[in-house]
């Protein structure tokens, strides 16, 4: 017997939840079914894939080498289907975005609008995660495109530079420092007690090298896992917080102060599995996100 696909993702559901029970509920099968169809599987193969000896069920060394090809295997087909249902004329499709959060207060909502106005066929699946998130989900065939930052990134991903963004000091209508002169100084920001993103996050991790580069030391006074949310926290405060410039462009209520020395530039990248099938879909998003950083002013610089 030739294994078939059913035993492929059969064998990836135990491997990924190291245990035949919670393998068989996610694939709503029993699991004695589950149990012979893997014992099918290693009979035609001729290879032991589990170690069923231990409290958690482990992949052997043929196992792991097998479950590696399986996983690329079931990825590639997945590839053709979406080529095989791709319209070019762009009537129907389907994108998989993923974008970090720093883009969900100034971004993604004109680029998700504008992309429906045009293209009301393509259905756009749009998710907020980490840049270590996207881009393992685009090695594993999970997502389309992700938009993310310049940097050292896995092996496979394709970075597009689209334009560079800076960090502002940013602080709300109650910050004492709303009437401040001049620049402020990081030193100064021993005085004030920021709003920040979690460090979960890349932009969190850059304000942390920043700031110890330079000796500042402020205090921290929330931490989110959302910007949306630190807008509204120091809209209401004395907090101030760091965000990318062009949020407050749309919120006249902040009011980004100059820091000295500033927060060094980003560059804003598109992310793609290298080789990856390239959509109808994914060109059109790629030919809008680059059009909007034009016709906002944006460059690469």
């Amino acid at each position: 017997m030739r294994p078939e696909l059913r035993h492929l993702r059969y064998l990836l559901a135990v491997a990924e939840h190291a245990n035949f029970t919670r393998a068989a509920e996610e694939l709503r099968i029993s699991q004695p079914t589950l149990s012979q169809q893997i014992r099918q599987l290693e009979k035609s193969l001729g290879v032991q894939l589990l170690d069923r000896t231990g409290r958690t069920v482990r992949l052997t060394d043929a196992g792991a080498t097998y479950v590696h090809f399986a996983r690329r295997a079931l990825r590639d087909l997945a590839a053709g289907e979406r080529a095989v249902l791709d319209v070019q004329d762009l009537a129907r499709g389907r994108l998989r975005l993923a974008v970090t959060p720093t883009f969900t207060a100034y971004l993604t909502g004109p680029l998700v609008a504008g992309f429906h106005d045009r293209h009301p066929g393509i259905t756009l699946d749009v998710r907020e995660v980490t840049q270590d998130r996207i881009e393992a989900d685009l090695l594993d065939d999970r997502l389309d495109l992700g938009i993310a930052f310049a940097g050292t990134h896995l092996p496979g991903i394709e970075a597009t530079a689209l334009f560079t963004e800076a960090l502002s000091l940013v602080v709300g209508p109650h910050h004492p420092g709303i009437g401040h002169p001049g620049p402020m100084t990081i030193h100064d920001l021993h005085d004030h007690q920021l709003a920040l993103l979690s460090r979960d996050f890349a932009t969190r991790r850059q304000i942390d090298e920043h700031l110890g580069k330079h000796r500042g030391s402020p205090r921290i006074a929330v931490e989110a896992d959302s910007i949306n949310a630190l807008i509204e926290i120091v809209q209401r405060t004395p907090l101030a917080t760091v965000v990318p410039d062009p949020i407050t462009r749309d919120h006249p209520r902040l009011r980004p102060i100059p820091l000295e020395p500033a927060f060094p530039s980003r560059t804003v990248t598109l992310l793609r599995r290298e080789s990856a099938y390239r959509s109808a879909a994914s060109g059109a998003f790629t030919r809008q996100v680059t059009e909007w950083a034009h016709h906002h002013g944006y460059s690469v610089t």
